[in-house]
């Protein structure tokens, strides 16, 4: 190694510069990320396993930096959600129902970053099935927050946060089906991004909401974001959801464009005064960027939590209706059939996927079908009629990525109403199949620890580089 290695200040094109210029090697590099697993891990909980042929991927990294066919990625150190296949490995989703199975087939992500020459490191921690906004209900115990221990990183892509935030990956791909990515990057000072839906494709990923998911990554900076999704993006025959993305063209300057802010949807009770001064102040950034500045409605945006909580349950209960202990998972032995269900999804299941399920099935059962699933449907489609309409006169939407700051281990889990409320700015756009990006913002100091905000921006169907190109510009502020 002719170049020291430092961690904190490595982005993907950092790393790939000095890969290229032999300054340290691949293996060099995912020794360090591997040095410091060892060490902060048992703390922070962020990987439930670390894969056993790290040292062979990064080998491997080396041979073709040496031969001449390295992409951006090769090389690069990416922890992966416990909930995305990779062949022959143990995945989970933080569950224990999910004891002992092993991956049949690689995602379709995971088929992208292999391609790319990325060194997967293992796989995160994570909220049972992406059942959370804490990581507080995987079976393995929360993960914590690199800025203060005594906190939560979000979720429910907590570990893979934790993780980039506290230097034990480079990367990472999580899962967000109503914030997932970005409240955890929020909490831990990172980059995260929810692309449009289908624009990765969601073969291999566990379901948990079909209509909702998204893979998407978890970053330093938001130019690392935008190299992982355009390594991951593409039209998919495995998952018939997915798109092809028009290729961007003659679009404007930042300092040409016109930011929506919903101020209807700034009002509600429980936002920290704290994160609404930050979020004022992120807003006089994009001011100073050039940017125009307009108060929108959004009269019918704030009912996107009511929505979530009705269609998410719904195709939660069908997914996981297959995880019967029958063909692979944990399994109990019961007097008769029912009582192996039972037993097995009782003792495999946590409490708020059960929670869960049963709103699910409710939900969906007859005579309530009509009163809540088609009604929170009708309303779905009135919130991506009233994002269409907004989107014909501003570029950008922009909101805080959460309400408060990232909050204390427990404070919350009696509470299940208070921990959804934490999701109700990162809701909408999965509600109406949105980009949306969340960026770091500021800090605030709480018992002495600085925490870290973020600033969302949100953009028409389909316009995922303009959010690139807005969250570059305030990076730079």
């Amino acid at each position: 190694m002719t170049v020291p290695i430092d961690l904190t200040t490595l982005t993907i094109k950092k790393a790939h510069d000095h890969l290229m210029r032999g300054d340290f090697s691949a293996l060099d590099l995912a020794e360090g990320y591997l040095q410091n697993i060892e060490a902060k891990n048992k703390e922070l909980n962020a990987f439930l396993e670390v894969y056993a042929n790290v040292r062979e991927q990064a080998k491997e990294a080396d041979k073709r930096i040496k031969a001449g066919t390295a992409t951006l990625l090769t090389g690069i150190p990416i922890a992966l959600k416990d909930n995305i296949l990779v062949k022959g490995e143990q995945v989970s989703a933080s569950s224990r129902i999910l004891e002992g199975y092993r991956a049949s087939y690689d995602s379709t992500v995971v088929v992208k970053l292999k391609a790319a020459g990325v060194v997967l490191l293992g796989r995160t921690n994570m909220d049972e099935f992406a059942m959370g906004s804490s990581t507080e209900t995987s079976a393995f115990g929360p993960s914590k927050n690199p800025f203060d221990t005594s906190r939560i990183p979000g979720g429910s892509s907590g570990g893979s946060a934790s993780a980039v935030a506290g230097d034990l990956a480079l990367a990472a791909v999580g899962t967000d089906t109503g914030g997932s990515v970005r409240q955890p990057a929020s909490f831990c000072g990172l980059v995260g991004l929810k692309n449009t839906y289908g624009s990765i494709s969601r073969n291999g990923l566990i379901a948990m909401g079909s209509s909702l998911d998204i893979a998407g990554p978890i970053t330093k900076t938001v130019e690392d974001a935008e190299i992982i999704f355009n390594c991951l993006k593409g039209k998919d025959v495995l998952d018939s959801t997915s798109i092809e993305l028009k290729a961007e063209s003659g679009k404007l300057k930042v300092k040409e464009m016109t930011i929506g802010v919903p101020r209807n949807f700034l009002e509600m009770k429980g936002i920290d005064a704290d994160v609404l001064a930050n979020f004022d102040a992120s807003v006089e950034k994009l001011k100073a960027l050039g940017c125009k500045i307009i108060d929108i409605s959004l009269p019918t945006v704030p009912h996107s939590l009511a929505v979530y909580y009705i269609i998410m349950p719904a195709e939660l209960s069908t997914n996981l209706s297959r995880f019967d202990g029958v063909k692979f998972g944990l399994h109990k032995d019961g007097q008769n059939l029912l009582e192996d269900y039972l037993r097995t999804r009782t003792e495999g299941f946590g409490k708020e996927a059960r929670r869960r399920l049963l709103l699910g099935a409710y939900v969906l059962s007859s005579g309530y079908y009509d009163a809540y699933y088609r009604k929170a449907i009708s309303v779905r489609t009135m919130i991506e009629q009233e994002f269409s309409e907004v989107f014909k006169t501003v570029d950008v939407i922009v909101t805080p990525t959460t309400p408060t700051p990232a909050f204390k281990i427990g404070e919350k889990t009696q509470d299940p109403l208070s921990m959804y409320l934490a999701d109700i700015f990162t809701v909408p756009a999965n509600i109406a199949a949105i980009p949306a990006i969340s960026v770091p913002s500021g800090f605030v100091e709480r018992e002495g620890k600085r925490l870290p905000l973020g600033l969302q921006l949100m953009g028409a169907y389909g316009q995922d580089a303009l959010l690139f190109e807005v969250g570059k510009s305030f990076e730079g502020v």
